[in-house]
């Protein structure tokens, strides 16, 4: 880990210094989305002993609200993927400018890249949330390029100590995963718990230090996690993290209301996106080296929608950021310091 942190700070640092600025030349717009669909929908085939059953449905993909943040600026991190990619692709296509930050280079530019295609405006700054100079950079790519920017998506975050970018390969990375404290290493413990943690403070610090500066209010919204609001076994440092997280979210809130910045956190529970992939990827590979626990850490990993799901799914990424796009616009003026469930209702039962 301490290589690839001088790689990302040398190499890193020097790409977030000048942000990557992509260019088509036939950008092409995205198509404006059709009137949401129906509530929910019935069992199929339906349940024989509870008639009535019904799956949710959820936001498609591509839907969006053409012209809610035209105008305005919006920085996103852990961009490259997930929830992050699909917020700043659904920021644009809503016309904000986007500022995508990652240390996923390629795919990073990548999204820029479609973005820009589909006649949107976005910048990458490529870099480690956790070094301060990477904060730095986007905050000064925001204002370089736009003037300054009006909200911000801190979604960056990871559940182990291996890089996003690495092939997954327990036997060999045992030491970098999630373990219980007896079992955890320093190296999982400190890169969870830096790029979490630290990560959030930093960007949040440099983000709050221009809205400050610019006098005209913004909204924040930091990304967290259940494992924020209540424990999970076998993940300590993340869970830790998490709570960070949305103690430093309703610290903010407290400090920047009177100067019209509201700050609130998500908390989401299993969404299908490719680090849940990854974990559970790790965790079968766990198993199956022949790892045992007692097996209380998953007395419970089913939330009241993904339980009456026929399919037993997750929420998508679409659904999150729906959420997250709403706390980030104007229209959530009410709202601050709050930590919210986007859980299906896990922490309700």
């Amino acid at each position: 880990m301490v290589d690839r942190r001088e790689l990302l700070k040398g190499v890193g640092l020097a790409a977030a210094a000048a942000a990557t600025v992509a260019a088509t030349s036939e950008p092409v717009a995205a198509e404006a989305p059709e009137a949401l669909g129906p509530y929910a929908s019935p069992w199929d085939p339906p349940d024989p002993d509870f008639p009535g059953r019904q799956n949710i449905v959820p936001v498609p993909d591509d839907f969006f609200e053409p012209g809610r943040f035209a105008g305005k600026t919006a920085i996103v991190t852990g961009s490259a993927r997930g929830m992050g990619r699909h917020a700043a692709i659904r920021l644009a296509r809503e016309g904000a400018n986007v500022v995508a930050v990652d240390w996923l280079a390629d795919e990073g530019k990548a999204v820029v890249d479609g973005i820009v295609a589909e006649g949107g405006t976005a910048v990458f700054v490529e870099g480690d949330i956790s070094e301060t100079e990477v904060c730095d950079a986007m905050v000064k790519a925001a204002v370089d390029n736009y003037g300054g920017f009006d909200c911000a998506l801190n979604n960056a975050g990871v559940m182990d100590a291996i890089f996003p970018g690495d092939p997954i390969d327990y036997a060999k990375q045992k030491g970098l995963v999630m373990s219980r404290i007896d079992e955890a290493s320093d190296a999982y413990w400190d890169v969870v718990i830096r790029v979490n943690a630290t990560g959030t403070f930093k960007s949040m610090r440099a983000e709050l230090r221009q809205l400050l500066k610019q006098a005209r209010g913004g909204s924040i919204v930091n990304v967290a996690s259940v494992a924020g609001l209540r424990g999970f076994g076998g993940t300590p440092s993340y869970v830790a993290s998490k709570h960070a997280v949305n103690g430093l979210t309703k610290n903010a809130a407290i400090d920047y209301a009177p100067f019209g910045i509201r700050v609130n956190s998500v908390c989401m529970g299993t969404t299908i996106t490719p680090m849940y992939d990854r974990a559970f990827d790790l965790l079968r590979q766990r198993a199956a080296s022949g790892y045992r626990d007692t097996g209380i850490g998953m007395l419970k990993i089913d939330s009241l929608l993904q339980w009456s799901n026929q399919k037993k799914m997750g929420s998508t990424a679409a659904e999150q950021v729906a959420v997250m796009l709403f706390l980030l616009s104007p229209e959530s003026s009410n709202l601050t310091g709050a930590n919210f469930a986007t859980d299906g209702g896990f922490t309700t039962y």
